[in-house]
């Protein structure tokens, strides 16, 4: 793979090849048909996930201990041609196994026997459909009528193989497996319209459950936001057993800045025809985008910047001269956007005319890489399937009854442009939407559906905001403030598979690109040769025995005595062939990494042998591929490597840091991934925010409520105030720290995940997440230095109350010297007083490891009244 996948990633990668290992087997072992689903938010990089499926099916893969498929042969169907060709170059660009040869568009003069093994064909709804070239020949009622009448099968156009002789014969190929992956799996089936159950539905069907001799294909692999649809065709499909869905936590996929954290709705306080002032709206908001894309570029000298779009999203019939006044607006309020900026994707493939400006076409999936295109008119083309990372601002003139493709179109927006998220920055890491049509009251659709999700949509993993207003660093706050913010420790969440040895070749691959550790790779190499080189000599008397374990078979023979009617078992020893010992080789190489393991086997070799020496060096090999092996069968090995390079990679982060924080944000993150590679939390810092949006208004009972106000706190609007909603907890907590002696700021932590929010890992079952506490309050110590404290009201309802105590308790004992004080606050009554667990205690600590309800712990005795 060209990318490092996310640990989520991994994960649905390594899910997804259980799946097709399993169907595989069920279907060459007892010609079991199966189907599983991938589900997985817009942005989360489903076609990332599947190009490092497609590698390990045809070229197998030692990190997911997968065997190739040397049969595989793999249709992806969607419903658009285009969208095809979107995917098959995201392949081509994720992927460094797949060549362009392996990624097959089936096309009308496409004519064989049986597709090849070890490719990608992309077939579409029109190609199947009944008039397509590839299908003329073959029509399900003609078929049955031949058959049964024994009619002769004549083929035009020269035509030896319709498209579905292809299909049967490869199904029916011994040597073959046919895999089908459904792109955007919930579209025509369950509920379609009547067009999709014409066309889509009824050729989806007929490749899930097979139709006038022609078979069902044996595995089916659903991909889509929304998979209910599919799943439940699946059900009901005939003789088809169902393998466990591949579901990716859309929480893990905000975590990776893929996608943005805020999606913000604009909306007029009255209801009336807001057209015109909204449009002007947007067309600044658009700008300022546009503005603080290329600050940020020029701020990080880098050559790429992000052109962002604004999406004129219309009615199904629009009114060409509406349209034409919208775009002659835009233009009026930033006069300098070019006049041939704008183009329409809508199902007429021709100019446009919209008032006295003709608008060119253009096909959705250039959308992204056309930069001369600032104004895109759409009615719902992009809805579905489509991503435009670029798109930032939209203005909807669909009416208040079309809320779904406003949310639909909108989920194609979230996507990062840049495929992370820019520090501190939330206005670079939102999308504006703003629907002139409706009111405050119909707009709490649109949040309800952004939030929850519904059969059509996954839900929104970011904050939805209505009407916000941006608050911008306290200009009372001084820098010494901000130094202290910055230093305090956050924490990322451990990812269960992660391979240490991975992670230091991958930091020292970035070290030495950066100029900072020159030869990097090789020094890593050294230091893990080093280390196998100690651990051979310690275990020396051990590790020969495995070596004599993996040069010979041993087994046994039965010997039958037919005439007294006994048997009798002879052992026997033959010497292991090369078969046998690459075998114990590789399995040994996942334990150290194919990389490594092949400049060890070098190492080894070069130890006691000359390259010159051809026959002599090539047993060198061989001795030294022994020698790894036996060392994977060393069952103390992993820990001590692991242990070895986990050390190395630590030391590197430490000593390098302050290099490493004088790069762009672009390699910053590169190393903020590495950093994350790891099965225990590891410590970043908090970076300083810039700009984040806060809602100034609650909706409660049907009713629009003005938000208090505070001061002090570390962010704020032109006049110092900062609005939030506070519980009562909440606010009895801002109000006594707030009195305390050399009080200064304060900062409301953010719930969502990003760099400016302090996260804390803990174990929930078996399971790391991430908690976030609420407030941090800074202030001068007797010293006049600045210090910071974390206060977190607790509440001990919930189930993992206990957890994510335990998770504070433990972050605190590791961090002493971060903080003044750490404490959990919570009320054990309704009108009991506030009670604290001051987390720097190491009672306390001891207490909160021990315990099994955390509602105990406030009540007793480790905990004293707040105040």
């Amino acid at each position: 793979m060209k990318f490092t996948l996310k640990d989520y990633q991994t994960d649905a990668v390594r899910e997804a090849l259980a799946n097709l290992r399993k169907a595989r087997k069920d279907w060459h072992g007892d010609a079991y048909r199966s189907a599983f689903s991938l589900t997985a938010v817009t942005g989360a990089g489903k076609t990332v996930m599947a190009a490092a499926v497609f590698e390990a099916l045809f070229h197998g893969d030692d990190e997911f201990d997968f065997d190739a498929d040397p049969g595989a042969v793999v249709i992806w169907f969607s419903d658009d041609p285009a969208l095809n060709e979107q995917t098959r170059f995201r392949l081509m660009e994720a992927s460094d196994r797949l060549n362009h040869t392996d990624l097959v568009p089936v096309e009308n003069t496409f004519n064989r026997d049986r597709f090849e093994p070890k490719k990608v064909y992309f077939l579409n709804t029109q190609k199947l459909g009944k008039n397509s070239l590839l299908v003329r020949g073959f029509d399900a009622e003609e078929v049955e009528i031949k058959n049964n009448a024994r009619l002769l099968d004549l083929r035009p156009d020269l035509r030896a193989f319709t498209i579905w002789d292809t299909i049967q014969n490869t199904i029916e190929d011994p040597a073959l497996t046919l895999y089908l992956v459904l792109d955007e799996a919930h579209r025509g089936l369950g509920n379609p319209t009547v067009a999709e159950r014409n066309a889509k539905g009824t050729i989806v069907q007929r490749l899930i459950n097979g139709a006038s001799g022609v078979p069902s294909i044996p595995v089916v692999w659903g991909i889509s936001a929304t998979v209910e649809r599919f799943n439940e065709a699946m059900k009901v499909a005939i003789k088809r057993t169902s393998l466990p869905n591949v579901l990716v936590d859309s929480a893990k996929v905000q975590e990776s800045g893929l996608i943005k954290d805020t999606i913000l709705l604009d909306i007029p306080d009255d209801v009336g025809d807001f057209d015109t002032v909204l449009v002007r709206r947007a067309t600044d908001k658009l700008k300022a985008s546009t503005d603080a894309w290329h600050e940020y570029a020029k701020q990080q000298e880098d050559s790429h910047t992000v052109v962002p779009l604004m999406v004129l999203q219309v009615p199904n019939t629009p009114d060409p001269d509406d349209i034409g006044r919208a775009l002659d607006t835009i233009h009026q309020q930033w006069p300098e956007l070019p006049s041939g900026c704008v183009a329409h994707v809508l199902a007429d493939h021709t100019t446009q005319q919209y008032g006295n400006r003709n608008v060119p076409y253009i096909s959705p999936e250039r959308v992204e890489d056309a930069l001369w295109v600032r104004v895109l008119i759409a009615k719902d083309a992009i809805s579905t399937g489509w991503d435009c990372p670029r798109a930032e601002v939209m203005v909807s003139f669909r009416a208040a009854s079309d809320r779904t493709h406003i949310t639909q179109l909108l989920g194609r927006m979230v996507r990062s442009p840049l495929a992370r998220r820019i520090p501190g920055n939330e206005r670079l890491n939102a999308v504006d939407c703003l629907l002139p049509r409706f009111n405050k009251k119909t707009v709490d659709d649109v949040v309800q559906a952004l939030m929850k999700g519904d059969d059509t949509l996954p839900p929104s993993g970011g904050r939805i905001l209505v009407n916000p207003i941006e608050m911008r660093p306290n200009p009372a706050a001084s820098a010494i403030i901000w130094e202290k913010f910055e230093g305090l420790p956050s924490q990322t969440r451990p990812q269960r598979g992660a391979k240490p040895a991975k992670r230091l070749t991958a930091l020292a691959h970035e070290l030495a690109s950066d100029g900072i550790l020159p030869d990097g790779g090789k020094l890593a190499h050294k230091a893990l040769h080093e280390a196998l080189e100690k651990f051979q000599e310690t275990e020396k008397v051990k590790i020969e025995a495995k070596r004599k374990a993996v040069l010979t078979v041993d087994g046994k023979t039965v010997v039958a005595d037919l005439k007294g009617k006994k048997k009798s078992f002879n052992d026997f020893w033959e010497d292991a062939d090369m078969a046998v010992i690459d075998d114990a080789y590789r399995r040994a190489a996942r334990i150290f990494s194919p990389d490594i393991s092949r400049t060890y086997t070098d190492f080894l070799a070069y130890k006691v042998a000359s390259p010159d020496e051809a026959d002599e060096f090539e047993t060198a090999l061989i001795e030294g591929r022994v020698s790894i092996a036996a060392l994977g069968l060393m069952t103390e090995v992993q820990a001590y490597f692991d242990a070895e390079a986990n050390m190395l990679a630590r030391a590197w982060l430490a000593k390098y840091s302050g290099q490493i924080k004088k790069l762009t944000d672009d390699r910053k993150e590169a190393y903020r991934q590495i950093t994350e590679m790891s099965r225990d939390p590891q410590d970043v810092d908090l970076v300083k925010p810039e700009a984040k949006f806060e809602p100034t208004e609650a909706r409660e009972k049907g009713q629009d409520i003005k938000l208090p106000t505070y001061s002090n706190h570390l962010l704020c609007d032109e006049n110092g105030d900062y609005p939030a909603e506070l519980n009562d907890w909440e606010a009895e907590v801002l109000e006594t720290e707030s009195k305390r002696d050399g009080f200064r700021f304060w900062y409301r932590n953010p719930q969502q995940a990003g760099q400016s929010s302090l996260g804390i890992a803990y174990l929930d079952g078996d399971e790391f997440k991430i908690v976030r506490p609420d407030f941090i309050f800074f202030a001068l110590g007797g010293d006049g230095e600045v210090v910071a404290d974390v206060v977190d009201p607790h509440g001990l309802q919930y189930e993992d109350a206990l957890p994510k105590l335990k998770g504070l308790a433990l972050y605190a004992e590791s961090h002493v010297g971060a903080f003044r004080r750490m404490e959990s606050v919570a009320r054990v009554k309704a009108k009991d007083k506030l009670r604290r667990l001051d987390l720097k205690s190491a009672d306390v600590r001891s207490a909160i490891a021990a315990a099994t309800d955390a509602k105990s712990l406030f009540a007793g005795r480790w905990a004293s009244d707040y105040e």
